[in-house]
């Protein structure tokens, strides 16, 4: 299962890991790193349709689904008719 958010489209990132020392004299850096995003799993129940759906998504999704109403957020996600 890959790891991205079906409502944010978000993925995981890649970025450098260098210590404060290494910003201060460019010397022996540490290289890159990947930043995975906070994917949870959920159970939601959706009144509209009348059943338990659950699905993978990250926590800035999540909130989104909590500010929005989780049906119109999934609907327009394209996970439920």
């Amino acid at each position: 299962m890959a790891k991205k958010c079906v409502i944010t489209e978000r993925s995981s990132q890649v970025g450098g890991g260098y210590s404060n020392r290494v910003r201060a004299t460019k010397f022996n850096p540490t290289g890159k790193r990947r930043r995975q995003i906070n994917m949870q799993k959920k159970t939601l129940f959706i009144p509209e349709m009348g059943k338990k759906i659950t699905i993978t998504v990250s926590a800035k999704g999540l909130k989104t689904m909590k500010k929005r109403g989780a049906y119109l957020t999934l609907k327009t996600a394209g996970l439920v008719k």
